[in-house]
């Protein structure tokens, strides 16, 4: 007796690939969604270590008119540069802008102004700064570099609040922004944040904020500095 095997017909065969597409669509989200969660959830972790750094360690120095630029801060960026020390990815830096050889200050970190990780002091709160230190340094925070860990391909700030100059911090935990370095007052009514700030990471360049599935929003409130995931 001859059996005859039942052969998969084309249509069947485009039937079965539109509907694993049609999962993947549906399915997707969901595993995209929890990683932005997690980096959110390290740089909520991360802000509100930089507001406790600023509210510990004032840095008012009576003798120094400009004591209010070494305010502790965080801030976002990456480098394009010959060394590509952030690998052309988004990453962020905790300091503390202190005055250079040059005699001022520069607004960005070098190695003495770094914030130390609290469970490695070998380590810099860093993921890697341009001229400063490099993300494959094993003295940098990898997980700090949100492009390469998280594949974060965006960043945006929104009402008023700067990825460029970052975020600080003064002793009440206030959160303050533009470039502090340039400043010359330690409070003015514009560099204290008197808006709920957002910052947008995104899993698209550039950012989409009509697809939810796709970026994740914090929120920095006024006064208090109150830092979370809206």
């Amino acid at each position: 007796m001859f059996y005859h095997k039942k052969a998969v017909t084309l249509i069947e065969l485009i039937f079965v690939i539109v509907i694993i597409g049609i999962l993947s669509a549906v399915i997707a989200p969901s595993f995209t969604r929890p990683t932005l969660v997690e980096a959110a959830n390290q740089v909520v972790s991360h802000i509100r270590y930089t507001q406790h750094l600023a509210m510990i360690d004032n840095k008012f120095n009576p003798t120094d008119e400009f004591w209010y630029r070494e305010r502790w801060k965080i801030q976002f960026g990456k480098s394009k540069t010959r060394t590509r020390h952030t690998n052309d990815e988004y990453a962020y830096s905790i300091y503390s802008d202190k005055i250079g050889f040059s005699g001022g200050h520069s607004g960005k970190p070098n190695l003495t102004e770094m914030a130390k990780n609290p469970l490695n002091s070998s380590q810099y709160l860093s993921g890697g700064f341009s001229g400063s230190l490099h993300y494959k340094d094993k003295r940098a925070m990898k997980t700090l570099n949100i492009g390469i860990k998280y594949g974060i391909r965006d960043v945006k700030f929104k009402n008023g609040c700067s990825r460029g100059t970052g975020i600080a911090f003064d002793y009440l935990g206030r959160p303050i922004r533009g470039d502090i370095s340039k400043m010359d007052k330690a409070y003015t009514i514009t560099n204290i944040i008197n808006n709920q700030c957002k910052i947008y990471l995104c899993l698209d360049r550039p950012c989409d904020l009509t697809d939810k599935d796709k970026h994740i929003v914090i929120a920095i409130e006024p006064e208090t500095g109150y830092t979370h995931i809206l």
